[in-house]
């Protein structure tokens, strides 16, 4: 396997600690692994204007004139299958992660095992970005990949489906489920919804990234948000 990776954090220090760490992991699996590494997240975003192909993001927080989560959130406007695993002195910060679908958060001193753990999670959700469904709609066969759906709700006998444009197929959404992964969660007995596009959850709500809003069933709110914490 190929993959491209950036390491984005200001302490030179920090930096070619995680670096080292990336190179043992690629080495241990026999990955090819092409590596850039930035000290500032504006200096990311030049080269990202270049090369947008990065599979791996590695991203400090606290940085200087534009801090991590913005940066993240600046990517996310085009781009929702980098895996963006933040890296952190502080814990304050964790509530944002649901804003870019942030993979997971590291503690400073990093850990080279948890590191490890989280660039395997990473792998196995960029291998998922592949799988596809092939849908039957209107006398054709549309293919929806999979990571490009928000949220699944029903109409009758069919199933909306809500992805980079929405395809109405005759299914129940039972069917639709047992095709998809645990990125997506059942939302009481009329919606699936992709929990990676989940931006918000309120006791009443679902807030996804594009700003859609799904009704929340009453009693719902603990598991989606158990859910949520498991699948990071």
């Amino acid at each position: 396997m190929e993959y491209k990776i950036a390491i984005c954090d200001d302490s030179d220090v920090d930096r070619e600690y995680v670096t080292n760490m990336v190179k043992r992991w690629a080495e241990s699996l026999g990955y090819l692994v092409q590596l850039d590494t930035f000290s500032t997240a504006e200096g990311f975003l030049f080269h990202y204007e270049e090369e947008k192909d990065y599979d791996i993001l590695l991203l400090d927080i606290e940085m200087g004139d534009m801090d991590g989560v913005t940066m993240a959130k600046h990517l996310r406007k085009e781009n929702d299958t980098v895996q963006i695993i933040f890296i952190t002195g502080y814990s304050d910060y964790i509530s944002e992660g649901y804003e870019v679908a942030a993979l997971h958060y590291l503690m400073k001193p990093v850990k080279e095992e948890k590191l490890c753990s989280v660039l395997e999670r990473a792998t196995e959700r960029l291998s998922k970005n592949e799988r596809v469904l092939n849908l039957k709609s209107g006398g054709e066969i549309i293919r929806v990949p999979i990571y490009q759906i928000r949220y699944a709700e029903v109409y009758g006998n069919y199933v909306t489906i809500h992805a980079a444009s929405d395809v109405m197929v005759k299914m129940t959404l039972n069917e639709l489920e047992n095709q998809l992964d645990e990125r997506f969660y059942r939302v009481g007995r009329s919606a699936v919804v992709n929990l990676t596009k989940v931006s918000r959850v309120t006791k009443t709500e679902i807030r996804l990234n594009e700003g859609t809003t799904m009704h929340l069933p009453r009693g719902a709110y603990d598991g989606i948000n158990r859910a949520i914490i498991n699948m990071r």
